[in-house]
């Protein structure tokens, strides 16, 4: 049985990420740190977890510890996972991973020094929705692949919320406009070339809180925006010749409605719906990235497909200076 420990009580593992990986089939919690050891012993007495550490190098010392899942603020992703992959870790570390792309690259280096299996938490390529969307696009059920529309937005003014913190990584292209990127390029196989952007700043909290991008990815082009003051929204759309392709709840299945894959005809005289109740994305990461790590041929997120997400939004943040293409 794999054991995690979790680098820090942050509220996305609370709620989300130990629950389900406690459910895992073939791993365990077995260890959460925080910088305050009661809180680390309230948050395992919780979930039933073991061993509570008052540090975070306690934790990457310990021996009952085979992989680190890391939550920590942005701007502390890297520093902590290379100390995890010293340690003799797999890490698998909260997204975004960095900031900026060639911060990733020291990661790579570590990785390859200490043979460990190191990858970005994009719950959203474990979940068979979207092995679904690739799937039909790959069968030519939409035809030619046009346009790639999405949207991924959330109201949230919280001073003291660290996406409303710049020194800490805040921001919503940092925290969601990821997601829309990282999916269109899972599910087509492409990359983007260039882009076009707007972006506004909150002038309180200096973090983006409003981008509109338009992409172009050579074979189609895509256009989507995202926003932390806005009301909640989550769409994707995969528009072809022959049809197009909705998917209703594309991030968060549950806090955004009931995940459905609309595969809609272009006479608009067939429609077919896939259902996905009951998955726990999480768990499905857990546990491919167990077998991952035990030798298996599955898919995991690697952190050269991070580096290209990432010179995505970087150039997003480049395109926005000026009124021109970016290239990526």
């Amino acid at each position: 049985m794999f054991r995690w420990g979790i680098l820090s009580t942050a509220k996305i593992g609370r709620d989300h990420v130990i629950p389900q990986f406690q459910d895992a089939e073939n791993s365990v919690v077995s260890a959460i740190a925080s910088r305050d050891h009661d809180r680390a012993r309230a948050v395992c007495d919780r979930f039933g977890v073991p061993l509570a550490f008052g540090s975070y190098e306690e934790l990457l010392a310990s021996p009952d510890v085979d992989g680190v899942y890391i939550p920590l603020p942005t701007s502390q992703h890297i520093e902590w996972a290379i100390k995890t992959t010293k340690a003799g870790k797999h890490v698998l570390v909260e997204k975004p991973i960095s900031l900026n792309a060639d911060e990733i690259a020291p990661l790579i280096a570590a990785r390859d020094a200490a043979n460990v299996l190191v990858s970005e938490a994009f719950m959203v390529t474990y979940h068979p929705q979207w092995h679904k969307v690739r799937a039909l696009i790959a069968e030519g059920a939409i035809g030619r692949l046009r346009h790639v529309q999405g949207a991924f937005s959330y109201f949230n003014t919280d001073p003291s919320n660290m996406r409303n913190n710049a020194a800490l990584g805040g921001g919503g292209l940092p925290d969601i406009g990821v997601y829309p990127t990282v999916v269109t390029r899972f599910s087509t196989g492409k990359e983007p070339l260039r882009v076009q952007a707007s972006v506004e700043f909150d002038p309180d909290f200096g973090t983006d809180r409003y981008a509109n991008i338009n992409a172009d990815f050579g074979d189609f082009a895509m256009s989507f925006y995202c926003s932390t003051q806005m009301a909640a929204r989550q769409l994707m759309v995969f528009h072809g010749e022959d049809g197009y392709i909705e998917v209703t709840a594309p991030f968060n299945s549950g806090d955004y409605g009931h995940p459905r894959v609309v595969l809609e005809r272009r006479g608009h005289d067939e429609a077919t719906t896939f259902r996905f109740g009951g998955v726990r994305q999480y768990r499905l990461q857990a546990e491919a990235f167990v077998r991952k790590v035990g030798g298996s041929d599955d898919e995991v997120f690697t952190l050269e497909q991070s580096v290209l997400n990432q010179k995505l939004i970087d150039a997003v943040y480049r395109a926005a200076k000026h009124d021109s293409w970016e290239t990526v």
